[in-house]
């Protein structure tokens, strides 16, 4: 990034969305495959639990639930409480979607390399003192069917010399041709990058139309639906960016950040304008669009297959400079293959329910 001229710095903000659950088992062996969930504010318990006092939350009806509902409120600000204590500013925290248990703990906006390393240490934390206080936390992106899925939405901008060159008062969203060209890199690089941000067979069951998750590759204002969203809110030019939606905390922070700044700065050096090449902005919402009008929209991958392949093919912006060896993106594909074969492979218990007696 120094190298370029473009900037000299990049500064990130995740979001870190989980679920908080009570008890967890599952198993994979020979004669049975299986997972059970239990929540005490979901649903489900609502006629099981013998301490219900009847404040249980529907799926996808907890976004900033507020207390009795929300068991998890003092649980959050103890966990927030100690990532202040590690030296991890936190933006704020919230209950999301998810009726079952789903939370959100959100930072402040820092340097990518530590935010890398605050990113290991907010999952140790988070997960630690879920246990040390009888619960048990996951960042799987989809733990609940028919529940929203759990991201690591990033937001991003970059610096030189200390002052934002992502704002410009009278480009669209307030945003600077640089930033424009920054989308661009990210939107034509966005199936290789799910690679990496979205490394799992579970993280692709995230990735669907309905749960606030992005399927297409565009950017908007506003607009959850999209990939890129650049958010209404942030309007002073210190903090004017945008957050790319797709990825989730399966990642490796590492690959995963280095490999949205490197889409970024190809994008940059190489002009890459996402309004001319049709990526938006989509200020509608995506998922309710007529199908013909679907089919005319880049999309992402739906399978980590796909995004394998995209990344097999896709990967030069990834190696310039040295920054990714090609080594390491061959090691990558070739161990994210083997795992999802191996679980292809596993009988699934739907596959029970769809077929035993056809």
């Amino acid at each position: 990034m120094k190298a370029t001229g473009i900037a000299d710095s990049m500064l990130i903000g995740p979001e870190f969305e989980f679920y908080l659950f009570d008890n967890m088992w599952y198993g994979v062996e020979t004669n049975r495959s299986y997972y059970e969930i239990d929540s005490k504010q979901a649903l489900w318990n609502s006629d099981k639990d013998p301490d219900s006092k009847g404040y249980q939350v529907h799926p996808k009806k907890g976004y900033h639930i507020s207390q009795p509902a929300d068991l998890s409120q003092d649980i959050r600000s103890r966990m927030c409480m100690l990532l202040a204590e590690a030296g991890i500013d936190v933006k704020y925290h919230h209950h999301e979607v998810g009726g079952s248990g789903q939370l959100e703990i959100e930072v402040e906006l820092g340097d990518v390399v530590k935010m890398a390393d605050h990113t290991m240490n907010i999952k140790y934390i988070i997960k630690n003192q879920a246990i040390l206080e009888g619960k048990t936390a996951t960042f799987l992106p989809k733990p609940l069917h028919g529940e929203a899925g759990s991201g690591m939405h990033v937001h991003m901008l970059l610096k030189k010399d200390n002052k934002p060159i992502f704002y410009d008062p009278n480009g669209y969203a307030q945003l600077s041709e640089t930033a424009h060209y920054f989308i661009g890199g990210l939107l034509k690089h966005a199936a290789s990058i799910c690679a990496f941000a979205n490394p799992t067979t579970n993280s692709f069951k995230r990735l669907i139309p309905g749960f606030e998750a992005p399927v297409t590759i565009g950017y908007a204002t506003a607009n959850r639906s999209a990939v890129i969203r650049i958010p209404s809110y942030a309007k002073s030019p210190d903090l004017k960016r945008f957050e790319l939606r797709n990825p989730d905390a399966t990642c490796n922070p590492y690959y995963t950040y280095a490999a949205i700044l490197m889409a970024g700065l190809d994008g940059i050096k190489n002009k890459i304008d996402p309004s001319k090449n049709g990526w938006g902005p989509y200020d509608f919402n995506l998922y309710t669009l007529p199908d013909e009008e679907k089919a005319k929209i880049d999309s992402l991958p739906t399978n980590i297959y796909q995004a394998l392949d995209a990344l097999e093919k896709d990967h030069d912006y990834l190696t310039a400079g040295g920054v990714f060896p090609k080594r390491l993106i061959e090691i990558w594909i070739n161990k994210k293959r083997k795992e999802a074969e191996e679980i292809d492979k596993i009988p699934h218990p739907a596959e029970f329910a769809k077929y035993f007696d056809i």
